[in-house]
């Protein structure tokens, strides 16, 4: 794996510091805040079933305040939920697949999501779905995320999941020398509130 002084430059304490303090402003489910209500359904959900069908996606882009009336979505509803579940299933097994590196889970994940109207460019759609489905190795990945990357003089993954993953895996393991015990959803949720801050 691509060593963090490789990946972010500046200094590792300050990022670790800027990363736990934006993470401890998020929205938390246990003090009664239902930011992330629909997606822990969601998540449970792809737990028992292994797959994501069209309904979780309604769900998801809901809770990441998407506009739904795009061709991709007319075009995912007019595809089989049957179609999308096969689809989003080869996904989140690759996602989870423990014998595989994050990054390149991720990597192999995203591409079997192409054949899915919303993940065929870009990968908001995609992540949201990865993420829900192996939330302990899998995150985010939007606009706010590289916004943040940046703040924390990251490189920019240029559009490519599996750069984000690599660079995500390393902010984990950074964070994770300093005794905390995160999975890249956490790191996911520091970045989006150093966005937004």
């Amino acid at each position: 794996m691509t060593s963090m002084s490789q990946v972010c430059a500046g200094d590792s304490t300050d990022r670790v510091m800027k990363l736990t303090e934006a993470h401890s402003r998020y929205p938390n489910d246990a003090d009664g805040a239902p930011y992330d209500e629909v997606f822990i359904a969601v998540q449970a959900a792809v737990e028992r079933s292994a797959s994501v069908g069209k309904y979780e996606i309604g769900a998801l882009m809901l809770w990441k305040r998407l506009t739904l009336s795009s061709r991709w979505t007319r075009e995912l509803n007019n595809m089989g939920d049957q179609q999308v579940r096969a689809i989003t299933a080869s996904a989140i097994a690759l996602a989870r697949d423990k014998s595989l590196a994050i990054p390149e889970g991720a990597r192999a994940a995203r591409q079997a999501l192409t054949g899915l109207p919303g993940c065929r460019h870009g990968n908001a759609v995609a992540s949201t779905i990865l993420t829900a489905g192996a939330p302990g190795r899998m995150a985010i990945y939007d606009v706010r995320a590289v916004a943040a990357l940046n703040r924390l003089k990251c490189p920019d993954p240029e559009g490519n999941y599996g750069k984000y993953m690599t660079t995500v895996a390393s902010l984990v393991s950074e964070v994770n020398s300093c005794g905390l015990s995160w999975c890249p959803r956490d790191v996911d949720k520091a970045l989006y509130m150093l966005a937004i801050s």
